[in-house]
């Protein structure tokens, strides 16, 4: 790092509205604390921005002294890309405002929300947007690298809701980008993570949602395994867009509708999710129910805000995480034989892996209609690998390393961006497939010098 004098950094507190911090400071340790407990870095400074000029201040002073630059919204990114060692954080954590339009179905969204403040905001107007499935994520990196969850069969991905952006470029101009402005940075944004500037408001799409839902799971015995997800696999074709279901296989949390006997052992979850309450969806629940002979259920109407916090507790910040992640556009035989002999070896009793379900309002798009490119993609498997002490770092990594290594075969290649670890820089083409190329000549126009590259980087176009 450039060394920098006490002038230099008065200057630059003296200049913001937020906080400044630097390493002996009160509160940095909890500031550069981020949801993976695997990710220890230790930035010179974290501007804790207010506001646009703040981001504004601490981007140019970064960029003009030639800080290393990071940008953090939730703080949620399994590789980190929140924080960068020796240089300058952008912390929009302070900035978490959610503004609701309900005439307009409109929410304006400040960078460091989290799906918990927006959800908190629209659910009281009974409105909602696709986002993803842990409350504590931030929406700026969920969104920007595509984002779905359990209403993207239904209406699309976090990307495809997505309006306008305001955005500050690496060379401190203020944007607002949207399908009429600047086209090609919103395209470019609507997928391409954080290779483009800092988005200190986003502004998305709305729509009807609850209060109440259709939700909850269905738990069979791991022996079952098979048999189920062939069914769930065969049901999937002719299923509804307005019906979720995901697969997740681990062992069973002390689920208050299972017998405690059931604890710990193994097992397979599917998560059942719909917008609509009505009978032909009930029917279709206790289809599901069939697949096999569950251990336990938990079913019906529920608050859209409840579900979307329903995962929190197995997804608490603090644990050692690392990921590995597969598309695929079908689950053959082999496929579901290599998923459940590897959920057999759980390494520790918080891992597990889990089946994404995508396809119907998500696969509509085209594959160049936005960023994120992986319209074919009807499962997104992640093996979630997570336990506390570091003693263990090398044997939970080899585990989900030789799955993936095992399941590749039966995959498309490509994978989910925010699905990247820190060591899988080498996978950034596969996240964007066909794209690359125009992403790259976008990234020359709007960040020639690569100043945002804490994140799963492309690089501009020679």
């Amino acid at each position: 790092m450039n060394t920098l004098t006490n002038g230099q950094l008065n200057e630059l507190q003296a200049s913001l509205r937020g906080q400044l911090l630097q390493t002996n400071d009160a509160g940095y340790d909890s500031a550069r604390a981020v949801w993976n407990a695997m990710i220890d870095r230790h930035p010179a400074l974290i501007a804790r921005c207010a506001g646009t000029a703040d981001v504004r201040t601490a981007l140019a002073y970064a960029r003009d002294h030639g800080l290393p630059l990071a940008v953090r919204g939730g703080g949620h990114n399994i590789a980190g890309s929140a924080l960068c060692n020796d240089g300058l954080v952008i912390d929009l954590s302070g900035m978490r405002s959610v503004h609701i339009d309900p005439q307009q179905r409109r929410a304006h969204v400040e960078g460091g929300a989290t799906l918990h403040d927006f959800d908190h905001e629209a659910q009281a107007f009974g409105l909602a947007t696709p986002l993803g499935i842990n409350s504590t994520t931030g929406v700026a990196g969920l969104a920007l690298g595509g984002g779905f969850g359990w209403l993207s069969r239904t209406l699309g991905l976090a990307a495809d809701n997505l309006l306008a952006a305001d955005v500050v470029t690496a060379d401190g101009q203020f944007l607002h980008a949207s399908a009429t402005e600047h086209p090609d940075l919103f395209w470019a944004l609507r997928g391409g993570g954080g290779n483009f500037g800092v988005v200190t408001r986003f502004e998305f799409q709305l729509h009807p949602v609850g209060p109440q839902v259709t939700a909850g799971l269905i738990v069979f015995p791991y022996a079952q395994a098979k048999a189920v997800l062939t069914k769930y696999r065969d049901f999937v074709d002719g299923m509804p867009d307005a019906l979720t279901v995901w697969a997740v296989l681990r062992k069973a949390p002390p689920l208050p509708f299972l017998p405690p006997e059931v604890h710990g052992q193994d097992v397979l979850v599917l998560p059942v999710f719909s917008p609509v309450q009505s009978a032909a969806m009930q029917e279709a629940i206790e289809r599901i129910g069939s697949f096999g002979q569950p251990l336990g259920m938990h079913l019906g109407s529920m608050p859209y805000t409840a579900w979307q916090q329903a995962f929190d507790a197995l997804l608490t910040p603090g644990a050692r995480n690392y990921w590995k992640s597969h598309n695929f556009t079908q689950l053959s035989d082999a496929a579901i034989d290599t998923v459940i002999r590897h959920a057999g070896k759980l390494p520790t009793p918080q891992c597990e892996i889990f089946l994404g379900l995508l396809g119907a309002q998500a696969s509509r798009p085209a594959p160049q209609d936005t960023a994120y490119p992986h319209r074919d993609a009807l499962y997104v498997m992640n093996v979630h690998t997570r336990w506390d002490e570091p003693a263990d770092d090398a044997r939970c990594i080899a585990w989900a390393r030789e799955f993936f290594n095992d399941a590749a075969p039966y995959a498309t290649g490509s994978v989910y961006v925010n699905f990247l670890t820190e060591d899988e820089s080498g996978r950034t083409a596969d996240a964007y497939g066909v794209n690359y190329p125009r992403l790259a000549r976008i990234k020359k126009q709007y960040d020639p010098a690569n100043l945002f590259r804490a994140n799963q980087n492309i690089c501009p176009a020679a």
